[in-house]
């Protein structure tokens, strides 16, 4: 995968990211993958729970140092991000792929034969700025702490654009459904465009984002409801079973969730 060079390691010898303009709380340098230590640090995540606030205080500053935030679940049952099967050797370029033909490929896998993929959904108007709506979801989860994510921490990754957090850091939570998460980052670039979307947190098998312009009709949330069973069919077949009843759940909604079994 392309990437910006990593200021990441200068936090081993500054880890109050002086050097950055950042301000940092003590933190964990995460290098561990699936086949050992990497050649250079995937994430810093902070030894102190992420509480309402933190996002808005550390996120410009960081992204000026070339790096972006994101709450990582310390408290899975697969533990942290040093637990997690981080593979960043095996995922691609998520500008090498085309979002639209990797949700109709999924379609095609996963949907009821004979259904035709509908095509990419229109961008309802933006509700927020995209990078406040982030800080609003971030301060729930944080302050929330819901069953799915159990002890948020923040962390920041080296990364271009949101979307890209997951491939940044080899994330292999949907390997179920696709092992190169540079395929799905495609789509969160583009949700990023139509939908003002961020990515806000990652656990050992889940995906949360922030969104500044969500549905505001049940036809709008039902075109975004086929997109959202392409990327990840689990949200629907495990939950309620139908995309007109999925779609229901979507209307307004400023953040949403992807779980892969």
């Amino acid at each position: 995968m392309a990437t910006l060079p990593n200021p990441l390691p200068k936090l081993a010898s500054d880890p109050s990211g002086r050097s950055l303009g950042l301000q940092l709380p003590p933190g964990r340098l995460i290098d561990a993958t699936c086949d050992g230590p990497w050649h250079e640090p995937l994430l810093w995540h902070s030894e102190q729970s992420a509480s309402s606030g933190n996002w808005t205080a550390l996120g410009a500053p960081a992204a000026r140092a070339g790096l972006l935030p994101v709450l990582v679940d310390l408290g899975g049952s697969q533990g942290g991000p040093r637990e997690w099967e981080l593979m960043p050797d095996e995922v691609s370029y998520p500008g090498d792929h085309d979002a639209e033909e990797v949700l109709a490929e999924y379609w095609e896998e996963c949907a009821a034969q004979g259904e035709e993929w509908p095509g990419l959904a229109a961008s309802p108007a933006l509700k927020a700025d995209p990078d406040a709506r982030a800080a609003q979801i971030a301060d729930t989860l944080a302050e929330q702490g819901p069953s799915w994510f159990r002890s948020p921490y923040l962390a920041l990754v080296p990364a271009r654009r949101s979307a890209d957090v997951p491939t940044a850091v080899g994330w292999s939570g949907p390997a179920n459904h696709e092992s190169d998460t540079a395929r799905l980052s495609a789509v969160l670039r583009s949700w990023e465009d139509r939908f003002g979307i961020r990515v806000v947190g990652l656990g050992f098998d889940v995906l949360a984002v922030s969104v500044a312009a969500p549905p505001t009709t049940v036809e709008e949330a039902e075109q975004i409801a086929a997109e959202h069973f392409a990327f990840c069919p689990d949200n629907v077949l495990q939950g309620p079973g139908t995309l007109a009843a999925y779609a229901q759940q979507l209307v307004g909604e400023p953040s949403w969730t992807f779980w892969w079994d």
